[in-house]
């Protein structure tokens, strides 16, 4: 897989390359600039060829394949009949909220976090309680377990958690994933983990569902991830989450028909195709993403002054802080002297002020176009 290779997406519907003016870079959406796996083009064209597409379901093995890719890439035993579809990952979690709380109960979330996540309590009626993430003195992000413990028995009714963390880049550890899970036991508090990029994870660190550590953990937690992130297919709209309590899975299905349907039947196909047979190429992209995430960070601490980047664990997204700059706003800084479309921090939440989110999911010289541009614009404004 030539990964390096540039692919023109302005000419298709492409969110992350329609939001800006064509002379703007965008470098924000979680959506990686690379062609998907062959196997699932080739998956996705001969259903198409087919030429019918009426009502179905998931397609014969799919189940077994996810299961599959579980146990070797995560070392977590699942059932097939424990796997369940949805059209999204922020839908699922949007619906167990929804589905598993009552309105004003509250959900805790730990800040700053993807936007999606921020808001879900709210959209639902419910309360939105924040554990915010505090910093070492080199950028890494730790869980600070006083306040967690403190907002847990305040009340709370389920905690979503995000791991990897998007956009801190975190892949929590066994130790934090057992504490946290515990003070959610001792409170009974449901369980709602994010875990769409537990696929995309750095040399010597490894993904651990929290569903895995305990028998009476996975009861009382509902796992989401994808194919999205992993094999860029966010567009076909199939996620997948898994649910290893009956009544939990009951409580879910009987909201889920009416509220949010079905993934399609090319997604599921896509899917299938991609737990099936893509980790050959899984695997070279790791290798490229991690090379890129090492140019990022040796880039950022030598060529971009007064932003500092620690270097993530997993995703493909790194988070800029940007505090030391004097600059009013970061976000728009870079947008209109460098030409770079990033994602603002402030959207993250409060803690993401004057933080900068960048996706280098891209081919080396997008990356590297980007930082240069960014480099010219802080010079500029130095030197005038």
């Amino acid at each position: 897989m030539d990964f390096g290779k540039i692919i023109e997406r302005r000419d298709t519907e492409s969110a992350k390359w329609h939001c800006y003016d064509e002379d703007v870079l965008p470098m924000w959406l979680a959506d990686m600039d690379f062609r998907s796996p062959e196997s699932v083009i080739q998956a996705l064209q001969a259903r198409v060829d087919h030429g019918i597409f009426g009502y179905g379901g998931p397609p014969e093995g799919i189940h077994e394949a996810i299961v599959k890719h579980l146990a070797d890439f995560q070392g977590w035993i699942v059932d097939p009949g424990e796997v369940n579809f949805v059209c999204g990952v922020v839908t699922g979690f949007a619906h167990a909220i929804y589905s598993l709380t009552d309105p004003g109960d509250s959900v805790l979330i730990q800040t700053p976090v993807y936007p999606p996540i921020l808001k879900a309590p709210a959209a639902a009626g419910r309360q939105c309680v924040e554990n915010a993430l505090i910093q070492t003195p080199d950028g890494k992000y730790e869980v600070d377990f006083d306040d967690f413990k403190r907002k847990a028995a305040s009340g709370v009714k389920i905690f979503v958690l995000c791991n990897p963390h998007n956009p801190v880049g975190r892949v929590f550890t066994r130790e934090e994933l057992t504490r946290m899970a515990e003070i959610c036991l001792e409170n009974d508090i449901l369980i709602c983990s994010d875990e769409i990029h537990g696929d995309l994870i750095f040399s010597g660190f490894q993904h651990l569902p929290i569903a895995k550590l305990a028998p009476e953990v996975a009861e009382r937690t509902v796992t989401y991830f994808a194919p999205s992130k992993t094999y860029n297919i966010a567009g076909l709209s199939t996620s997948v989450y898994v649910v290893q309590n009956p009544e939990i899975k009951n409580k879910l299905c009987s909201t889920y028909p009416m509220l949010l349907g079905h993934p399609n039947i090319l997604g599921l196909h896509a899917a299938r195709a991609a737990y099936q047979d893509g980790r050959p190429w899984l695997g070279e992209l790791l290798t490229y993403l991690e090379s890129n995430r090492d140019y990022l960070v040796d880039f950022v601490d030598h060529e971009l002054p007064g932003i500092h980047m620690w270097k993530p664990e997993g995703t493909f997204l790194g988070w800029l802080d940007c505090r030391a700059l004097d600059v009013k706003s970061p976000y728009t800084f870079f947008l209109e002297e460098a030409r770079v479309g990033l994602n603002d921090g402030k959207t993250f939440g409060e803690k993401g002020t004057a933080f900068l989110r960048i996706n280098f999911g891209c081919p080396r010289a997008t990356l590297t176009e980007g930082l240069n541009r960014m480099k010219a614009a802080l010079r500029t404004a130095r030197f005038g």
